[in-house]
C-alpha cells in the first residue's frame, strides 16, 4: 500500500487481502502460500504508522491534562467573582448573612462543577485509552497471528 494516510486497520485488511489471494496448499488444513515481500511491505507499512497512532493518543492525553487545568482557572475564576461579590456585600449589616451564605453556594457549586468536568474528563481520557489499547491489542494480536502463519507457511514449504 505505502500510503501514508492507511490507518493500521487498512494495513491489516491489505494482508487478510494478501492471504486470501494466496495460493492454498492441498491437504494442509488451511496453510497458504503467500508473497513474503509483500507481506513485508505491509508489516513495514504497519511499523510506519503506529508511532503516529502512539503520537496521536499522547495528544489526546496532552488535551487531558489541558481540559483540567481550564477546569481548575474557570473554578479560580468563579470563586475570586464569589470572594469579590462577598466583600462587596460585607459593607451592609443585613446583607452580611445573605452574602456568605451565597458565597459558600457558589463556592460549592464551582468545586462541584471542578470534580464533575475532572471525572468527565478523566473518564473520557480513559475510554479514549482504553479503546486505543483494545485496538493497538487487536492490531499486535492479528499482527502475531499473521507471523505465526508465515514462520508455519515457511516450515511446511520447506519440508
Amino acid at each position: 500500500m505505502s500510503n501514508n494516510q492507511a490507518t493500521i486497520e487498512d494495513l491489516i485488511d491489505e494482508m487478510y487481502d494478501v492471504l486470501d489471494k494466496g495460493w492454498k496448499m492441498p491437504l494442509s488444513s488451511g496453510k497458504v502460500l503467500v508473497d513474503s515481500e509483500e507481506i513485508r511491505a505491509i508489516l513495514d507499512d504497519i511499523r510506519d504508522v503506529f508511532p503516529k497512532e502512539i503520537g496521536q493518543a499522547k495528544a489526546i492525553v496532552s488535551d487531558h491534562g489541558q481540559i483540567i487545568a481550564e477546569a481548575k482557572r474557570e473554578a479560580d475564576s468563579i470563586v475570586r467573582a464569589a470572594e469579590e461579590r462577598g466583600k462587596a456585600l460585607i459593607a451592609q449589616e443585613e446583607v452580611v448573612r445573605q452574602a456568605q451564605a451565597k458565597a459558600n453556594e457558589i463556592l460549592a457549586q464551582a468545586q462541584a462543577q471542578f470534580k464533575e468536568m475532572r471525572k468527565a474528563s478523566n473518564d473520557y481520557v480513559d475510554d479514549l485509552m482504553r479503546r486505543t489499547d483494545e485496538s493497538l491489542s487487536e492490531c499486535l494480536t492479528e499482527l502475531r497471528k499473521t507471523r505465526q502463519n508465515i514462520k508455519s507457511s515457511q516450515r511446511n514449504s520447506q519440508i
